[in-house]
């Protein structure tokens, strides 16, 4: 019985490592330097919205607050 616990537990940690294998060779894959360009200039894209949205919000309270 306690053999049987062993191998369903060696199993699960042998899956999971298969998991981490395989998640590190797809992050690989993004290294190049063009998806890293175009991953940098969505985040300025998106960092630049909410930066608008927040001054916005900040407008807002400050009317409401007049």
């Amino acid at each position: 019985m306690d053999g049987d616990r062993t191998a369903r537990a060696m199993a699960r940690i042998e899956a999971a490592l298969a998991r981490i294998e395989a998640g590190t060779q797809r992050s690989n894959g993004l290294a190049d330097g063009a998806e890293l360009a175009h991953l940098q200039a969505r985040h300025d894209r998106l960092r630049a919205v909410v930066q608008d949205s927040l001054s916005q919000l900040d407008q807002l309270i400050e009317s409401a607050e007049g």
